[in-house]
């Protein structure tokens, strides 16, 4: 789900040519989940084969992938391994919201309401282990490089970033903040009409706590007051309200009595995004496109359209030659004047 910090939290629009040439981590799972969520019928079920094997995860990843390549934006896709112990009760939270949307989309459906159907339906979106597995051979055959991370995906992107491994960690999650991704790219996995965007939003963490008048170690603490994936937070404490306690300065035990959380579980959350399990290996190297092996995934196996796949596959061998542009490692200045700025 994420931290809810969209109204304390300025992100700038970038157009696509401004990421071209730059490597991205991407949170697989996050953005695997929204293909799940929008990519299916109009009663709500998802896209599948002949044998009736769900196809809108593949369908997501392949198309996204291949459109981003063509505009020379680099995607490693980062997928999770095991969750931490604290993440627990989070994951059963959203195992019985599922179940809820589960009964509310057939009762939709049998009320003939397809809008209610589909927007329940969305709720419902699983991802497997086989699912992943098959994603990752995809990503393999396109020569795209994919990552298992030892826990949560989002933690791994964003320390690779933070590495200089990649230029940045894509998410829509602002949890990678926490992590410690020094830059954040939202709205790469977006599709608008035609299956094309205008562009992504990017939040450099260091501007946003100097525009936020905190530090690295009070954004944590402003994320354990409101509620993470591994904490409840505080109730009555929204984004704002945590804010302004948090400007307090006050030091990490005094806020966290302040707002009457439990001492040593904020001490045991706070550690997760301080130092998350990650692999800290080098990043895959991109590799050839194997335009066989793709053909027989998705148009063998799957029956997806032969034009269409050979075309995207065209689109996914028009990506650079050279690796990335130089990295402007104190900020993304250069970046933007390169391209005028944001827009007004």
């Amino acid at each position: 789900m994420g931290l809810p910090l969209r109204d304390i939290v300025a992100a700038q629009e970038l157009p696509w040519e401004a990421l071209a040439g730059r490597t991205l981590a991407v949170d697989g799972y996050n953005a695997t989940y929204q293909f799940l969520a929008t990519m299916r019928q109009r009663d709500g079920q998802l896209f599948s084969d002949a044998e009736g094997r769900v196809t809108s995860h593949l369908m997501g990843v392949f198309y996204r992938t291949t459109s981003l390549l063509r505009e020379g934006v680099l995607p490693v896709w980062v997928f999770d391994g095991t969750p931490p112990e604290r993440k627990a009760g989070t994951i059963r939270g959203r195992i019985q919201a599922k179940e809820r949307a589960e009964g509310e989309w057939q009762a939709a459906l049998a009320a003939g309401d397809l809008a209610t159907a589909r927007r329940k339906a969305a709720q419902t979106s699983r991802l497997t282990r086989a699912m992943v597995d098959e994603l990752r051979e995809l990503l393999t055959a396109l020569g795209v490089p994919s990552i298992a991370a030892p826990s949560e995906g989002e933690a791994q992107a964003a320390r690779m970033a933070a590495a200089g491994r990649v230029w940045a960690s894509a998410s829509e999650d602002y949890d990678s903040l926490l992590f410690g991704a020094p830059r954040l790219v939202r709205g790469l996995a977006a599709r608008g009409r035609g299956g094309t965007s205008p562009g992504a939003q990017l939040i450099v963490r260091e501007e946003l706590l100097q525009t936020l008048g905190i530090s690295a170690e009070e954004l944590i603490v402003l994320g354990l007051v409101i509620g993470t994936d591994y904490n409840d937070g505080v109730r009555g404490y929204g984004p704002k309200k945590a804010l302004k306690l948090v400007q307090e300065h006050l030091g990490f035990a005094a806020t966290v009595a302040k707002a009457g959380l439990d001492a040593a579980e904020a001490e045991e959350v706070a550690e997760i995004f301080r130092h998350p399990r990650t692999d800290d290996g080098p990043v895959p190297a991109f590799g050839p496109v194997d335009e066989a092996a793709v053909l027989h995934l998705l148009v063998e196996t799957h029956g997806f359209a032969e034009d269409r796949v050979r075309a995207a596959v065209a689109r996914a061998r028009q990506r650079p030659k050279t690796g990335p542009s130089p990295v402007d490692t104190k900020g993304h200045q250069t970046l933007l004047e390169t391209f005028g700025g944001p827009p007004s």
